[in-house]
């Protein structure tokens, strides 16, 4: 340790002494040796060899002991005598395993079992043998396409693009290349900062995405970059329960500084598990980790990646404390007509063992971006960086950052905004009707875009207005003056039938409040008015999409409108500590919409058509009436950590539920409102990962009105139901309920919602479904208002289907009878479950 510091105090104090240590690394056939460890002994100080097996770095001038070491094969030490730059370089022969003095009888057991059993009751001491650390990180990430397609959904990609990311005509080349210099703080149990002092983009002014890669075996699951795409995580090969998973194999033990190492095959016992495959080495007699080459794969239930292989290699960094040196994440991509490879390679360095820091050092800022970040020269990388830059990598920086430095340095003259407007082609008339128009505005002061929605897709049809035409747009600028985002937001809906036109508008400021040092505050106003066509259920519990196809094909037409004069006043704001706040003010001059049609494709289905209104609740139309409604909602997500970039924050999420609070009052004779009542609701929702046993989705709530002097049905509670084959919100309705049939105005009412994803489980065991990859989901939905009014749902299925797809199995109980059983499609998965769009609950409009 005193070398470390000695090494790191005369890199910072004495920086015109260092020299410079470069070099080659070969295997003992002469052939190159990628991703090879250079260390100073005694240290953690080092560097790793690149792709190519070259290797550069910078120390002090004196005398030291390097040790190059790569998997596989026996490490080598080197004395120099460091006075001028230096070359060096490492002829590493293959690994001799010797065979312990063991006697293996035919069926006895493998040696690597004893070993692995050790390794497992040492592996929680390891896990909290330090109750903190510092260290030093250095991380290169490489993406590279080794084909891209002419077309993506059958839409050509223009030549312009693909130059632009780098791609000859072949679709092959770098489309990402970034640098970070980083400081990382850890403190058990959970306490974890990540400082980015400096980060270096190819070809951009950006800050890359530099994430905290510590993959820890000496967990019992391995998380690997994120839950959303591997949930289960893995299992580590010396977790508790290890050798049910695993089958090992002792190869030998090689002897490194004096130590003998064993080393350990380790095999899945079952396919498609969440387990790793690959060599493991343990040290002797203290059973601790020295190195490993695991290989994931889609037999281990990997999701978008083909393989990914992880290469680890500790060193001592204290007293009896060994710590990760270097990390190599290799992955294949091939997919989609896309064929990818990437390594992402991180050098640690300079660890310090359980520190002492300031009180509240740790803070709700875990990834914190210096002010400088993207600013370092390239002679600050050329420097400071343990990993020589290939001669692909070198050329991907000089071009990219050349067209990028005259693009910067241009971005204001004339010729480049006309060439960037012009860029964007003309306008095609038939975009109206399918794909829309997407406009940017590029001036030298400011940006702004503007654009029209499609036609085509926002048709609708109901039996209150017939066809619908929906036509809208947007325009959206910054302003500079009041540091605010401006948008504007027209809408024109036409019913062809009843031949009523309606029109309204939102207009929306958004404005971020943060400085760095500073808490970050986000709060927006919204202006909304006009004449619109609402659903009874304010949530919006029916596309009109799927209404639609549900009147014209088979006469059910679900969906019930009424039209409103309207105006609303919306402030929203949120917190940096995860408190959100909204305070809404809402008018409605409502006016029923009669049925005016009774078309439909089949006309056998006449019969099932309904009135234009809940007539579950109420038997004829409703009486036009006035309401003016004054909304407050809170919420509040305790724990919510944030990456801080050197302009904004992002949050990250958080271990703990998210609370709501709704409170609406009808405030009667105000503007003339006719209505009179107080209504609220609270609610608790949140995911939870179990890792091998899935993820855990929940919601549940209470509610109720106070007063319901004067209620129109409007203002009820509404359950969301669903009476159609497509599911709706998952964890925020009921999949067979109808619509409007319990609609209360009950003092109290409970509800609850509840699915488990198993992301593999029990489905591993089935050879189709483990070969296509589909999971199990299941839950169950319930709500209850009293003995006369209450409904509970059981549901089963399959998720993951074609990565987008989810059926489901439904069963209901409607006040202690058995209901409804059907089907219900929707989307789920690891593509699927990104396109779920969560209802903020609030007052919405029938139309795109």
């Amino acid at each position: 340790m005193k070398l470390s510091l000695l090494v790191l105090l005369s890199c910072f104090f004495l920086p015109a002494s260092s020299q410079k240590i470069f070099g080659t690394v070969f295997n003992d056939k002469g052939d190159l040796l990628p991703f090879a460890s250079i260390t100073v002994k005694g240290s953690s100080i080092g560097a790793s060899a690149n792709n190519k097996a070259k290797f550069s770095f910078s120390l002090p001038a004196g005398n030291y002991t390097l040790v190059c070491q790569h998997i596989g094969y026996t490490a080598l030490e080197k004395k120099i005598s460091l006075t001028d730059d230096l070359e060096v370089s490492f002829v590493l022969s293959e690994q001799k395993l010797t065979m312990k003095e063991v006697v293996v009888k035919s069926g006895a057991e493998d040696p690597a079992y004893e070993i692995i059993r050790q390794a497992i009751k040492k592996r929680n001491f390891y896990h909290t043998q330090v109750d903190g650390f510092d260290c030093d990180l250095y991380s290169k990430d490489m993406i590279k396409l080794r084909n891209m397609p002419d077309r993506i959904f059958g839409k050509k990609i223009p030549t312009d693009d693909r130059k632009d990311m780098g791609l000859d005509s072949a679709g092959k080349g770098i489309v990402y290349l970034s640098e970070s210099i980083s400081k990382i703080y850890s403190q058990r149990p959970d306490k974890f900062k990540m400082e980015i002092q400096s980060s270096r983009v190819s070809g951009s002014g950006g800050f890359g995405f530099t994430f905290p890669a510590f993959i820890s075996l000496y967990t019992n699951n391995v998380s690997v970059f994120t839950d959303k795409f591997n949930p289960r995580g893995f299992v580590s090969p010396i977790a508790d329960g290890a050798i049910s998973f695993y089958k090992f194999k002792f190869l030998g033990t090689f002897w490194e500084g004096g130590k003998a190492i064993n080393s350990i095959r380790v095999t899945p016992r079952r396919k498609y598990e969440p387990l790793f495959s690959g060599v493991i080495n343990i040290t002797d007699e203290d059973w601790r980790i020295h190195s490993f080459d695991l290989l994931l794969t889609k037999t281990a239930q990997l999701e978008i990646l083909d393989t990914l292989q992880i290469t680890q290699l500790h060193v001592p960094v204290g007293n009896d404390i060994w710590r990760t040196k270097n990390q190599l994440l290799h992955f294949n991509f091939n997919q989609f007509k896309f064929d990818a490879i990437g390594n992402f390679l991180t050098v640690y360095s300079n660890y310090e063992i359980n520190p002492t820091r300031k009180k509240k050092f740790f803070d709700n800022i875990v990834i914190k971006y210096d002010t400088g970040v993207s600013k370092k020269s390239k002679a600050y990388w050329d420097t400071i960086r343990p990993v020589p830059l290939e001669k692909e990598e070198q050329k991907d920086y000089q071009v990219k950052d050349s067209i990028y430095l005259v693009n910067r340095d241009s971005m204001m003259s004339k010729r480049v905004v006309d060439s960037l407007n012009k860029r964007q082609g003309k306008i095609k008339p038939l975009d109206l009707f399918w794909g829309g128009i997407r406009r940017n505005h590029f001036s030298r002061t400011n940006r702004s875009s503007w654009g029209i929605n499609p036609l085509i897709p926002g048709l609708e049809y109901n039996t209150a207005e017939g066809l619908v035409v929906n036509a809208s747009g947007y325009v959206n600028t910054y302003i500079k003056k009041w540091k605010s985002n401006f948008s504007f937001e027209p809408n024109i809906r036409y019913g062809f039938s009843n031949t009523h036109l309606n029109a309204w508008a939102n207009l929306v400021f958004r404005t971020r409040d943060f400085a760095p040092g500073k808490k970050l505050k986000r709060y927006s106003f919204a202006f909304s008015g006009g004449k619109r066509v609402s659903d009874f259920n304010k949530e919006g519990s029916i596309k009109p999409l799927i209404n639609s196809i549900s009147t014209l094909l088979y006469g059910q037409n679900y969906l019930k409108t009424y039209e409103n004069y309207f105006g609303s006043i919306r402030f929203n704001k949120r917190y940096e500590n995860g408190l959100r706040f909204s305070i809404d003010a809402l008018y409605e001059d409502r006016i029923p919409l009669d049925t005016t049609t009774d078309f439909i494709l089949n006309k056998k289905y006449t019969y099932r058509l309904t009135p234009n209104y809940p007539y579950e609740k109420i038997s004829a139309p409703f009486t036009p009436h006035q309401a003016m409604i004054l909304s407050f909602n809170i919420s509040f997500k305790p724990g919510q950590k944030y990456i801080q970039f050197p302009y904004n924050k992002v949050p990250i999420g958080s271990k703990y539920p998210t609370f709501s609070l709704n409170y609406s009052k009808g405030l009667k004779n105000v503007l003339g409102s006719d209505v009179d009542f107080d209504k609220w609701r609270f609610s608790i929702q949140d995911d939870k990962n179990f890792k091998l046993a899935g993820t855990l989705r929940y919601k549940v709530g209470v509610g109720g009105f106070l007063n319901s002097k004067a209620v129109y049905i409007q203002d009820y509670q509404h359950f969301n139901g669903n009476q159609a084959f497509a599911a709706s919100e998952y964890v925020n309705s009921f999949q067979l309920a109808k619509y409007y049939e319990n609609s209360t105005i009950a003092s109290f009412y409970s509800l609850a919602h509840i699915e488990h994803h198993f992301n593999g489980l029990l489905t591993n065991k089935i050879p189709l479904f483990r070969k296509l990859n589909w999971n199990l989901v299941a839950g169950s939905n319930a709500f209850y208002v009293n003995k006369n009014s209450n409904y509970i749902e059981v549901f089963g299925g399959l998720e993951n289907i074609f990565k987008i797809f989810r059926l489901d199995f439904v069963a209901a109980f409607e006040n202690g009878k058995q209901g409804l059983t059907g089907l219900r499609l929707g989307t789920g998965g690891v593509i699927g479950g990104s396109l779920q769009t969560n209802r903020s609950g609030n007052s919405v409009s029938i139309g795109f």
